[in-house]
């Protein structure tokens, strides 16, 4: 169990310092099913062994991680507390929050919709919305879906004017959240974009939310909708959901914490639980550490483990890097910071092991969540916790290369 203790650190956020500073309106309702325990060849407890020691040692309420290979789940485990300052258990079945990890699912989103020839990867935003063309900044009839993707748009990473735009959605009461995007995408092109098309890396949530508009124009429904029923169902991702982990008025879930005078506040879902949903398609989507293992597995698969929802040589396209990421030493806990970018997988080396790893991190400040990949061996991690920051982020690197050493060599 987790000790009462104040938490001295400070929290970033998935999507930017200034978003934090403005968000004040609320979110939907998640949308959530029950899971289904996928098979595992050891028992969890194991892990949690190992997990223990990370509580204290680095001021997380909760933690959990599991190890996959060959299809199978290695290990698995989680220990902490659902609220700090309370005894809560966690669970495996727990949902956690994923933040960015959830970009792998748009960009897998769009190459259906590829595939299907209702958008190719050179789509421009002028073409699939032909009627904002006459407001088209400089730059814009350039933008496609795989430089939204990639990150390689041109649009500049979120600012003060994308932080604006979202909380001016806050003021739009009679959209639904498909409606939403196409308002912020509609005055967002009104200004040139930052650099020229394909030439450099910028991490974009709103690039993100300009590619899920894409994605619901072509269909005719919204990012929920599809992802729901284009993911989630078929992948029997059953705990899978949009939003805050937990239910309105209740702790059924690990809450996400911030940290407020130095301690951790958790936060119970409401209006500053999670980022605006109208971000959905950069990073809106929790679910439990059995169904992020399980996502993990069906990635590890590259195309011929089923369900068959896209062709192997467009999951090749998915995680194939098309930018070189420049490195950061501040950057966010959740952005990614050196190595390369494909279409919503960042890919990388790591000290410990032998690579490159496919991977990526989510955070929205109160949260976070790693995937690593090696799909060349099947061999694969998952993390997540109830808070962010760099303490947890400093927990996630050394965890990672501990799992490794005890459970990827052969």
């Amino acid at each position: 169990m987790m000790k009462k203790r104040k938490v001295p650190f400070m929290l970033c956020c998935l999507v930017c310092t200034v978003v934090l500073a403005i968000l004040t309106a609320g979110n939907a309702r998640a949308q959530r099913v029950m899971y289904e325990k996928p098979k595992m060849t050891k028992g969890p407890s194991s892990l949690e062994v190992i997990l223990e020691p990370y509580l204290d040692r680095h001021d997380i309420p909760a933690l959990g991680a599991a190890v996959v290979r060959d299809g199978k789940v290695l290990a698995m485990g989680v220990v902490g507390t659902k609220a700090a300052g309370r005894e809560i258990p966690v669970t495996t079945g727990d949902r956690f929050h994923i933040g960015s990890d959830t970009k792998a699912m748009t960009a897998l989103l769009a190459a259906m919709y590829v595939e299907a020839g209702k958008l190719r990867w050179n789509s421009t935003v002028e073409e699939v919305f032909p009627e904002l063309k006459k407001n088209l900044a400089a730059g814009w009839g350039q933008v496609s879906l795989e430089g939204l993707l990639s990150h390689t748009s041109g649009i500049s990473a979120d600012d003060e004017r994308f932080g604006k735009l979202l909380q001016g959605s806050f003021e739009q009461g009679d959209l639904d959240l498909k409606e939403l995007r196409y308002w912020m995408l509609s005055r967002f092109l009104t200004e040139p974009i930052a650099a020229a098309p394909r030439k450099q890396f910028a991490y974009s949530n709103m690039g993100y939310m300009i590619a899920g508009a894409m994605i619901e124009r072509v269909a005719g429904r919204s990012w929920e909708e599809l992802v729901l029923e284009r993911i989630f169902v078929p992948l029997r991702l059953r705990s899978a959901g949009f939003g805050p982990q937990s239910t309105v008025g209740t702790v059924d879930a690990p809450l996400p914490h911030r940290i407020i005078d130095g301690k951790a506040k958790p936060m119970l879902a409401g209006p500053n639980a999670d980022n605006p949903l109208v971000l959905g398609p950069a990073g809106t989507v929790h679910m439990s550490l059995q169904d992020f293992a399980r996502w993990a597995i069906w990635n590890l698969g590259r195309g011929k483990r089923g369900p068959g929802l896209v062709r192997a040589e467009t999951l090749a396209k998915l995680t194939t890097p098309v930018v070189d990421i420049p490195p950061g030493k501040d950057a966010a806990p959740g952005t990614p910071s050196g190595g390369r970018y494909a279409l919503g997988w960042g890919e990388r080396e790591y000290p410990w092991a032998k690579g490159p790893f496919l991977c990526h991190a989510g955070s929205n400040g109160m949260n976070l969540a790693h995937i690593i990949l090696d799909p060349k061996r099947d061999f694969g991690m998952v993390l997540m916790t109830n808070i962010g920051g760099k303490k947890a982020d400093e927990a996630f690197r050394n965890l990672a290369e501990e799992l490794y050493r005890r459970y990827g060599k052969e």
